[in-house]
């Protein structure tokens, strides 16, 4: 009678380990992200497809631009921030690391009345440092140009100044938040100009030439047009990823994320 009920006793206690397994294994888990806004199509299809591909895992993505995602993966504030250009050197002697997903370009665009289809590097640093003021100095209509821009913090306004050599010399009318903001306002107004990121731009506005070549997957990925950045992860050395983060980040940088990442509007480094 006794071994008998040793035997229920353990068949019990072996049943009760089986459902823990059971239950860790399909235990879910969350992993956030913050920074960019540039890299909300990009983030939004891949934290997609990863919720598709893991079962129970919860994906964030909190959109405050590259400066406020990098300070939050530096507090520990998210697991991954995001940032739509390279860390500067200072920030990664603080302890940050980054991994480039992918490469944008940043579309120069203008209203879709606008007659103004190609311009080179040079003049546009030259409209954003108000040396050229009038769209009919460059074959458009009698019409001061109205120079948009991002905020201070952004990695899309660091990526542009960078290449343009506009760093501390724009004359902004306006300077926005998001992205999103940008080709809103831009799309409104027939005499804006601004700048955004290929893989969120729509049919609201159109995308300049830049000296001859036109922004697409194509001449991002072989260097023709210039105006491009890189899209990054950012993590803090010495702090382990949650088990969801780390399978977010060894999803989205594998061969498997690819597509995901074209289908965004971005040329994956994979």
């Amino acid at each position: 009678m006794m071994k008998k009920f040793l035997t229920l006793a353990l068949a019990a206690v072996l049943a009760v380990s089986a459902l823990a397994g059971c239950s860790s294994r399909q235990k879910g888990g969350t992993v956030s992200t913050d920074g960019s806004t540039s890299m909300e199509e990009v983030i939004g299809v891949l934290g997609e497809a990863f919720q598709g591909k893991y079962s129970g895992m919860t994906f964030t993505y909190n959109p405050t631009g590259s400066g406020s995602g990098i300070q939050a993966a530096k507090e520990g504030r998210c697991d991954i921030g995001l940032s739509s250009r390279s860390l500067k050197e200072e920030e990664k002697a603080d302890g940050l690391t980054e991994t480039v997903l992918a490469n944008d370009g940043i579309a120069v665009i203008v209203n879709p009345k606008n007659e103004v289809g190609d311009l080179d590097v040079e003049t546009i640093a030259k409209i954003y440092t108000g040396e050229i003021t009038n769209w009919s100095e460059l074959g458009g209509s009698d019409a001061e140009i109205v120079v948009i821009g991002r905020e201070a913090g952004s990695g899309t306004r660091d990526g542009f100044e960078s290449i343009t050599g506009t760093e501390d010399a724009c004359k902004y009318r306006q300077e926005l938040t998001s992205t999103g903001d940008v080709i809103t306002t831009v799309s409104q107004n027939p005499d804006a100009i601004g700048y955004a990121s290929l893989a969120a731009v729509s049919d609201q506005v159109k995308a300049l030439a830049v000296g001859g070549v036109s922004p697409s997957e194509e001449t991002v990925k072989d260097g023709s047009y210039v105006i491009q950045r890189p899209f990054v992860l950012v993590t803090k050395d010495g702090t382990k990823l949650s088990d969801a983060a780390q399978k977010f980040f060894d999803f989205v940088t594998s061969d498997e994320a690819a597509p995901f990442i074209s289908q965004a509007g971005a040329v994956p480094v994979k």
